[in-house]
């Protein structure tokens, strides 16, 4: 009995080591199990972390700040065209070519601002057998210094000067058919300087309004025989080169890319002298210039002046030209 009981406790510890050592092994994918693991309860004890200073070489850096932007523009219009002796569509030969150069600078430097603006433009177009004549002709020359004082308003104090490069003639037929030409102006003749300090509201950088409530304008007749063709003489007397208003005048200005590579920038001038008041002078100057690629462009430009002292009338003037423009820098 005993020796049965003895070879059933061998039989069953063989076949559990057995099992033991032949148990098969069941991965598992602990990604998807939530497993979280209990932090050691015993403490834990860091070496001390011992920083020492390291002296490095400066360097310089050779930089300068730049508080001036420029930009600068020339545009070139050309027109030409010519017909045989025998064209029956009829026409006229003509060559007619124009010239405007624009120059900004701008400086800003905390509160402090600066703008300089000319423009210089001159035009002319020839017919076969009629006098050469203008198309376009203005030297306007704009300065103007500024103090912030808050988001939106500035101090200004500003000085301009316009005049225009040759002389300006009316043209007419005498009896044979002749054209004949007759002088109403030319260089300082007229010419006028503003002096203006007022305040300027500028809320973004498309629009701004200058208000300017102690303003006065020099206008000069040089030629004081100019008279005898324009009577009006530009508001001075007659035999007389000089004449000084004070005046209270409004300037804005507005630019913007309307659509893409096309620009609309307009300028509009109130001037009312106060020893005049109902004398109030109007000028809107329109432009719309339109990228064509890198050398070519399209302008369309008005003007629309009203100024007793000229013409009890409005004056209106439009050209629309294609040429080259070259614009600095690129």
């Amino acid at each position: 009995m005993k020796q049965l009981l003895y070879s059933f406790l061998i039989a069953l510890f063989c076949s559990h080591y057995t099992f033991a050592q032949e148990i098969d092994t069941i991965p598992f994918n602990l990604k998807d199990m939530e497993i979280k693991l209990k932090r050691n309860p015993l403490p834990s004890r860091l070496g001390a972390l011992i920083f020492e200073p390291v002296t490095l070489p400066a360097n310089l850096v050779q930089a300068k700040i730049n508080y001036w932007k420029t930009k600068a523009t020339v545009t070139i219009n050309v027109n030409q065209a010519s017909f045989s002796n025998n064209w029956k569509g009829g026409g006229v030969n003509s060559i007619a070519i124009g010239g405007l150069v624009n120059h900004k600078a701008e400086y800003s430097k905390e509160s402090y601002s600066y703008t300089s603006e000319v423009i210089l433009q001159y035009g002319k177009v020839k017919n076969k057998d009629q006098l050469q004549k203008k198309t376009s002709d203005r030297i306007y020359w704009d300065n103007k210094a500024a103090i912030q004082l808050s988001k939106n308003w500035y101090f200004f104090a500003s000085l301009s000067f316009e005049s225009q490069f040759d002389k300006g003639f009316s043209y007419s037929k005498d009896a044979q058919g002749n054209e004949q030409a007759k002088l109403l102006s030319r260089f300082m003749a007229p010419g006028y300087i503003t002096e203006s300090l007022g305040f300027e509201y500028k809320p973004s950088k498309v629009f701004s309004t200058r208000i300017g409530t102690g303003t006065a304008r020099q206008t000069f007749v040089l030629d004081t025989t100019i008279y005898k063709t324009n009577p009006n003489n530009f508001g001075v007397k007659k035999g007389h080169q000089f004449r000084n208003e004070l005046a209270f005048q409004v300037v804005s200005n507005f630019e913007k890319e309307i659509v893409k590579n096309t620009v609309l920038k307009s300028k509009y001038n109130i001037f009312i002298p106060y020893d005049e008041l109902k004398n109030i002078s109007h000028r809107l100057d329109l432009s719309v210039l339109s990228k064509i690629n890198r050398f070519m462009n399209v302008s369309l430009t008005g003007v629309i002046l009203y100024d007793k002292n000229m013409d009890m009338k409005v004056q209106a003037s439009q050209a629309l030209a294609l040429g080259l423009v070259f614009a600095f820098p690129r």
